[in-house]
């Protein structure tokens, strides 16, 4: 059986009670949740997973975004959904796709937003952070089925019931501010709040130094969204 472990960096000490949970996966989108989050004047702390994903680019992504935000703590959590398999992410005997296909695609992980919220459902229950903030978006996103508003709505539901914060009334509520915004309105709003994308990585199938593939379908929607937004896109491509 696959040990969880956990690294803990702490980063800036508290400046306010409004507490909220950020997932930040390194990519794009979280970096822009993240942003959004500190604007609305919450006290940060960020979630990552190291889950067995393909690389660890965007792990290094996730701790530097963190680092130069106004985070107070950034956490790792490592669990292996590799020992299951069933997707282009966590299998390398799986290709990632390199142009577009019908239907839910291979790089859907099987329960992987579900158990991320999971954890921070839970962390949030420790540190009483009132929010919880995904970049969950279903708009310019790949066919999964747990990045829908439908999905959201009911984990909402489901974190009411099963936590003790839930049930007595005051349980975090979890916001997807991107969930209806294109790739290039989620870019020109990061653009903004002073989001520095070249920290980013973005990519299925980065190089260790965090060079992305310019193939794969999260390059491809990365790759439009700065076209369509107008602004000069930073990432590094191999």
């Amino acid at each position: 059986m696959t040990a969880l472990n956990e690294s803990v960096t702490t980063l800036n000490k508290p400046v306010t009670a409004k507490k909220a949970i950020v997932l930040v996966s390194g990519g794009l989108d979280s970096a822009t949740v993240l942003a959004m989050a500190i604007a609305q004047g919450y006290e940060c702390h960020t979630l990552s997973f190291d889950y067995g994903q393909r690389h660890r680019a965007e792990l290094q992504a996730a701790e530097r975004l963190s680092a130069a935000s106004a985070a107070v703590e950034h956490r790792v959590i490592s669990f292996d959904l590799g020992v299951i398999g069933g997707s282009a992410l966590t299998d390398s005997a799986i290709a990632v796709p390199e142009s577009p296909t019908e239907g839910i695609p291979v790089t859907y992980v099987p329960a992987r937003n579900t158990i991320f919220l999971s954890f921070a459902l839970g962390y949030a229950e420790v540190v009483e952070a009132s929010a919880i903030f995904v970049g969950v978006n279903a708009v310019d996103y790949s066919g999964y089925p747990d990045c829908r508003p439908d999905y959201i709505a009911a984990y909402q539901i489901m974190a009411d019931s099963a936590t003790k914060a839930g049930v007595e009334g005051h349980g975090a509520q979890i916001y997807a501010p991107l969930i209806d915004m294109t790739k290039a309105d989620i870019i020109k709003e990061g653009v903004r709040l002073g989001v520095d994308y070249a920290m980013t990585v973005s990519c299925y199938q980065a190089n260790a130094e965090g060079e992305a593939c310019g193939k794969c379908d999260s390059c491809r929607l990365r790759s439009e969204g700065f076209e369509g937004a107008g602004i000069a896109d930073p990432t590094r491509y191999v």
